[in-house]
């Protein structure tokens, strides 16, 4: 196996690493600065910037035609993201994560798994429906994701005017200048936007390495996909969400979580551009719908365990997540197989 390919792995993921490291404290200010809320830029902006590394890693494996890769890194992303869920509540058990967050991450959660399920679908129907060289699911998928958008942004613009509302009752409204709040701004939207421009040009290098390493090793790049692609393009959600949740912006890690599976799955649309051969996921390994339901799973999981909101604890540890955490090592073995 050559040096190559692995150095630029380790390179290539050092740098989405970095770059997401930054994204929690400038979504973190712009969710403060235009009042949108932290659930709201979560789902939406520090989800789709988050996603970046799979979005551009999967549009590049579509180009290099290597399917089973981006598909894998799609649906691996999704329960990696899972994984994080866990892994935050467990570094920070005192804070208790889940029981933090907001009840109107149920919504994003019920969308990434209708998306996922969905994906899952398409994947097993034998028929292979193209528009201009697209598939019928991904752009259905595309379709479902912005409704399902509309509809959360929606419901969390009203819960913004109650708390508006509540505040000027109170007599609690900010009375920051406005020029500072607008240069304020400007720096993080500066900020956030050079840091997802990192995002852009790190993920192209890391879905060629990935796929010279899978042909080197013989390893499967379903497999490849799933577990090393995945977990490396899902780094900047466990930086991120690991800095959300010490600055107390429980909403804003666990809202990018829920949101980046369901951009993920919208992403399907954006591979399939680049992939030439047909419809991306009636070409793919049918291994991939296993991974989807598993991620459906996890999903479900980390559901219960936002609504879940008892006080008893096991061990000082929510027991979700050593639950979360072991499904996916369950799903990675059964992959494996």
């Amino acid at each position: 196996m050559s040096l190559m390919p692995s150095l630029l792995f380790v390179v290539s993921a050092g740098a989405i690493v970095f770059a997401g490291t930054k994204l929690s404290r400038y979504g973190d200010q712009i969710a403060e600065l235009t009042g949108l809320g932290r659930l709201w830029i979560g789902v939406v902006l520090m989800a789709a910037a988050t996603s970046l590394p799979e979005v551009f890693t999967t549009m590049s494996a579509g180009w290099i035609d290597a399917p089973n890769l981006a598909a894998g890194d799609l649906f691996g992303a999704g329960m990696s993201n899972m994984l994080t869920l866990g892994l935050i509540d467990l570094l920070h058990r005192h804070k208790r994560v889940w029981q933090q967050t907001a009840l109107g991450h149920a919504l994003t959660a019920a969308l990434a798994m209708v998306l996922t399920g969905l994906a899952a679908f398409f994947v097993l129907l034998p028929a292979n429906v193209t528009h201009a060289g697209i598939g019928l699911g991904s752009l259905v998928l595309l379709i479902l994701y912005v409704l399902g958008m509309r509809v959360i942004f929606r419901q969390e613009d009203m819960e913004h005017r109650q708390r508006e509302r509540e505040a000027l009752v109170e007599g609690t409204m900010a009375t920051q200048d406005g020029v500072s709040r607008r240069a304020e701004l400007r720096r993080a939207n500066i900020g956030f936007s050079v840091c997802a421009l990192a995002l852009l040009v790190a993920a192209p290098f890391l879905a060629w390495s990935a796929n010279r390493i899978a042909e080197e090793t013989g390893i499967t790049a379903t497999f490849i996909g799933t577990s090393l692609v995945a977990i490396t393009t899902s780094l900047p959600e466990l930086v991120v969400a690991i800095g959300a949740v010490r600055l107390g912006a429980f909403d804003l890690a666990v809202g990018n979580l829920f949101g980046s599976n369901a951009f993920n799955m919208a992403a399907f649309f954006f591979a399939d551009l680049a992939y030439r051969e047909g419809g991306l996921l009636s070409s793919v390994s049918s291994t991939h719908a296993l991974t989807a339901l598993w991620s459906i799973l996890m999903m479900n999981i980390g559901l219960m365990g936002i609504i879940y909101r008892a006080e008893k604890r096991f061990m000082l540890i929510e027991p979700d997540s050593l639950l979360m955490i072991a499904a996916y090592v369950l799903g990675l073995w059964l992959l494996f197989r």
